[in-house]
């Protein structure tokens, strides 16, 4: 099933309501990063959130960053994302994993840790990014959005993320969704909405089973005008390019790439998002430096 991102209204557009489903972007994610089976749970929960997040922007050119760092296993993750909704990131520790949480589940919090921040960064093409930070509460990261939203923005959330990893390791299931009270509903609305949301299923086994996001919405939104705006395809997609490495060498200064160049070695460079190798020859980290140095 190709992965779908739903953004719509309901009950007079008293509500909003963003949701995804992202078992593609997610596999793809982990076979690159090669996570384990707690990382690859909490690595896909951000990237779903960073999808999610994503399609709010505004402009093209606007990128969102989620960053997540609690002093666990998982030793952070960080999520970029764009209004197309297609995202990149990284795990700082892939082969994290722990043993079932209490429930039985994949113990997401415990790697994540909850000493530490959730920091969001949206950069609008403004002189400087737009940057809030809220401490941890859970690690579970849908509890810490639902978090942010509401201290941060002043928007009460509600924010689900589920990642279903299966035995071979590759992703079963993968979503979630955002869903937000706008200013003006009714108490009575966001009550009913919190009833429905405690009796739903985790969202990855309803995807797991076969329930497509549309007739999740469906069943949430039943009898409350649910309105789609709009449809999107998530994806995991990297912009890294021969030349963004090399101005990514050049920014460490002539100083250093000259002892980079008398050393004699074949330079390789990796990119943290996507894990593609950049090689650059003894001459070619010449040819830069000669470049670097007219231009100082």
């Amino acid at each position: 099933m190709i992965d779908k991102l739903i953004r719509a209204t309901a009950k007079d557009d008293n509500i909003r309501i963003i949701a995804a489903s992202t078992t593609n972007l997610v596999n793809a994610a982990v076979k690159i990063h090669e996570c384990a089976p707690t990382a690859a749970a909490a690595f896909g929960r951000m990237l779903t959130a960073g999808s999610l997040m994503g399609s709010m922007l505004k402009s093209p050119k606007d990128s969102l960053s989620l960053i997540i760092s609690g002093g666990g296993k998982a030793k952070g993750i960080s999520v970029t994302s764009y209004a197309d909704c297609h995202v990149k990131g990284y795990i700082g520790n892939p082969s994290a994993d722990l043993p079932p949480n209490s429930k039985g589940k994949l113990d997401v919090g415990g790697i994540i840790g909850i000493n530490g921040n959730l920091t969001v960064i949206r950069n609008m093409g403004l002189r400087e990014p737009y940057s809030s930070k809220i401490p941890i509460q859970t690690g579970e990261i849908g509890d810490d959005l639902a978090y942010y939203f509401t201290v941060s923005e002043q928007t009460p959330s509600a924010v689900a993320l589920g990642v279903l990893v299966d035995v071979d390791l590759s992703i079963k299931a993968s979503g979630g969704f955002i869903i937000q009270m706008l200013p003006g509903a009714e108490d009575l609305l966001a009550d009913l909405v919190t009833y429905r949301l405690q009796e739903l299923p985790p969202i990855s086994n309803m995807l797991a089973k076969g329930m497509s996001i549309s007739q999740i919405l469906n069943d949430i939104f039943k009898d409350m005008g649910l309105k789609i705006l709009d449809e999107l395809t998530p994806t995991y997609k990297c912009d890294c390019s021969r030349e963004r490495v090399e101005k990514a060498l050049i920014s460490i200064g002539a100083k250093d790439l000259e002892e980079i160049y008398n050393e004699g070695k074949t330079e390789e460079l990796k990119c943290n998002f996507c894990k593609t190798s950049y090689k650059f020859t003894h001459d070619q980290i010449g040819e830069i430096l000669k470049n670097c140095t007219k231009k100082s």
